[in-house]
């Protein structure tokens, strides 16, 4: 369980499955696991009112894929990564009815710039639930360019965008899905802290 360090950090739970006219699934990764514990107190026919839109990220979690297609869900797929999956998931939203309901499970990247798209459609906060799986890798933005750095691992960390080595912040900004990095070292250029690994 991620521990929030400020207000902003998200905080997330545990995968419960609600009462809903639909159910849609999104996981990336270890994300499957989550799913999968939910089986245990899913009732009855939760699955045959699924789809479920998995996004591997390596084959060594084929195992993992395979067990979500026994679930037999009403719609499954599979995706080579999450911007392939992304305009699935918008067009799911988009023909969401009232009632359904949304849970997200995996990287804090695939459960930020899914939630934020679910927010955007209109889905309400209450009916979404989250749960972290797996790495805790960052999505940065850089402050000063704005560009974002995907699977941000150390601290300090570079810029993909502007080359700026970049403090990156707890403060999280769920309108861009991401959080912030700001320049270590603007008052002392080159005057930069070791690099470390920070978010496995």
């Amino acid at each position: 369980m991620l521990q929030p360090s400020i207000k902003s950090r998200p905080v997330y739970g545990t995968l419960t499955p609600r009462a809903g006219s639909e159910h849609l699934i999104v996981a990336d990764a270890a994300g499957a696991d989550a799913i999968l514990d939910m089986t245990a107190i899913a009732p009855l026919g939760f699955f045959d009112k699924a789809h479920i839109l998995y996004v591997p990220i390596e084959h060594s979690n084929r195992e993992r894929s395979d067990r979500l297609r026994a679930l037999e869900a009403a719609m499954f797929y599979e995706g080579p990564s999450l911007a392939a999956a992304l305009p699935r998931l918008a067009q799911a939203l988009a023909n969401a009815r009232m009632g359904t309901r949304l849970y997200l499970a995996g990287t804090e990247g695939l459960i930020g710039q899914a939630m934020k798209m679910a927010l955007d459609a209109g889905i309400d906060h209450s009916s979404i639930e989250t749960e972290h799986r797996g790495s805790t890798a960052r999505r940065v933005q850089c402050v000063h360019c704005k560009g974002i750095t995907e699977n941000v691992t150390t601290q300090p960390a570079v810029c993909s965008h502007c080359g700026l080595t970049l403090f990156v912040r707890d403060h999280y900004s769920r309108r861009i899905a991401a959080f912030q990095g700001v320049c270590i070292d603007a008052e002392e250029p080159g005057i930069v802290p070791p690099t470390e690994e920070a978010f496995p």
